[in-house]
């Protein structure tokens, strides 16, 4: 697919912690670099000072190995720092801004879909695939997945604190308006929840 100039993404996240908690082990990152962006869901296991622990040092790793990292050598790199915490969830995923494509690897339960934009192709949304395991621990052998990506498609990724979403026009609204939509309808009361969104855009 021919590159796509002036491509990018904008994007929203709705979190809180667990009633009762002061801090949540749920985070997000999004790091925009040349061509790209990785997007990512961390769940800390469990939830507390401990999960914090544990998706701060893997959010640290993504931010600074992004740019150079596909998602399974990033999730690996997580399981090596890992190791000293109590572990984590996480899906971690490439939008690829010239070949217009987004790539994902997944371990444990954070989800993750791709809305298609409307249009008159379509397009059957797409669920992001992960494999159990915990990262810090023992993963599975994982491997990358990837679908092609159009301006207006809405990329979601949510850990187990969310429920499972209806099948509202969510690609309808604003990344912000979805993100917190998300959290305030499915959003656990017994556990951390975090909804990141990114839609993928084309800029004239």
């Amino acid at each position: 697919m021919a590159p796509t100039r002036g491509t990018g993404i904008t994007y929203a996240v709705a979190e809180r912690p667990l009633p009762g908690e002061l801090v949540s082990g749920d985070r997000s990152v999004v790091v925009t670099f040349a061509g790209g962006a990785i997007l990512a869901a961390i769940d800390g296991l469990g939830h507390g000072p401990e999960a914090a622990d544990a998706s701060a040092v893997a959010a640290k790793t993504l931010e600074e190995l992004a740019e150079s990292g596909d998602p399974v050598a990033l999730i690996q790199e997580c399981l090596e720092r890992l190791r000293s915490t109590r572990g984590a969830a996480m899906t971690v995923a490439r939008v690829d801004f010239e070949k217009n494509a987004l790539s994902w690897a997944g371990v444990g339960n954070v989800e993750g879909i791709v809305l298609r934009a409307p249009g008159e192709s379509r397009r059957q949304n797409d669920a992001l695939m992960t494999r159990g395991g915990v990262v810090g621990f023992r993963i599975p052998q994982i491997r990358l997945s990837s679908v092609d990506l159009d301006a207006g498609d809405t990329i979601i990724l949510m850990t187990d604190g969310i429920g499972a979403i209806g099948h509202d026009p969510l690609h309808l609204a604003p990344p912000s308006e979805i993100a917190n939509d998300i959290l305030s309808r499915y959003g656990k009361e017994t556990d951390d929840a975090l909804v990141l969104v990114a839609r993928y855009e084309v800029r004239g």
